[in-house]
């Protein structure tokens, strides 16, 4: 199986038939897989070398360093050291905890009128490390991947055959989450059943994978097998998550994937930016079925979140 690449900035060029086959071409391949690679993303060099160097100076610091961005219980945000959390857990399997480490962040502003629930979770703020220049290369970069999102999301609004402003009431004040991701180099042989990130399905609308070029392990479930995600240099990789599957009423396929673990493996890096409509935004069928029940965005995100904690 080939993980396809779709050219954001043709699209956004493109008139009439030539739009609409592009458009197409994106419902095929998320009906089929649920991943492409984006190119066409005009995200600035600049912007995505500042935060990739911010991260990696981050990760290299010393652990007990760290750890004092570690949060507490039940709040989403700060550092996540080596085996603190579980992703299959998400899908109802025992592993061991992942072979990995995190610093995770949310939304840049707060919309006035937000629930307590919403300020208490997602609405949490985001503890930046005292590092010269870290805080304006994250917002630099999340703020980048806004704007991407929502261009996504309306190449997503003509795959699906709607209006291409038909998701913007759901994500004008979006609970998005930024997730810098070090996978320390796997010396040893793994526990069993053990990954770097465990088999899982993502929980929002899309997810926006920055990749360590030529770095290997990103893998998707293709009935029994395993199928290789590539790492394109000047690239990201999309994929649809399980509140679009439920949007569209299982017409997308929100698909389990896992970064494996074997020995000798060297250390690598990713940045995901995970999106979310709004907080209380009202996610039914698109299809008008009753195939899945209406959730409200930001508690279904909740639950999934708290269903990962190792």
């Amino acid at each position: 199986m080939v993980i396809e690449t779709v050219d954001l900035a043709a699209f956004e060029a493109a008139e009439g038939g030539q739009r609409a086959a592009i458009a197409a071409d994106v419902d095929r391949i998320c009906r089929e897989s649920g991943f492409l690679v984006l190119s066409g993303h005009g995200v600035p060099q600049p912007v995505i070398q500042g935060v990739w160097d911010a991260c990696r100076a981050f990760f290299d610091q010393p652990m007990e360093v760290k750890r004092t961005l570690t949060p507490v219980v039940g709040d989403p945000y700060g550092y996540l050291g080596p085996k603190a959390e579980a992703l299959a857990a998400s899908k109802g399997v025992e592993t061991p905890p992942d072979l990995k480490e995190s610093f995770n962040g949310g939304p840049l502003s707060v919309p006035g009128g937000a629930s307590a629930e919403a300020m208490a979770f997602c609405y949490a703020p985001t503890p930046f490390p005292e590092m010269a220049g870290f805080r304006e290369a994250w917002v630099a970069y999340y703020t980048a991947m806004e704007d991407l999102a929502e261009r996504v999301m309306r190449l997503f609004a003509a795959a699906l055959e709607l209006d291409e402003g038909f998701f913007a009431p759901y994500i004008d004040a979006p609970i998005s989450a930024l997730r810098a991701l070090n996978y320390p180099a796997t010396e040893d042989a793994p526990e069993a059943g053990q990954q770097r990130a465990g088999a899982h399905t993502d929980y929002g609308s899309l997810t926006i994978l920055l990749t360590q070029p030529g770095s290997r392990g990103l893998q998707i479930a293709r009935g029994e097998d395993w199928v290789d995600v590539p790492t394109p240099e000047g690239a990201f990789v999309i994929n649809i998550g399980d509140l679009m599957e439920r949007w569209t009423a299982n017409r997308w396929v929100s698909t389990l994937h896992r970064v494996a673990a074997v020995p000798g493996q060297p250390r690598r890096q990713s940045l995901a930016f995970f999106h979310q409509p709004n907080w209380e935004a009202e996610i039914r069928p698109l299809d008008g079925s009753d195939r899945y029940p209406s959730v409200k965005s930001g508690p279904y995100l909740m639950g999934k979140f708290q269903a990962t904690s190792a």
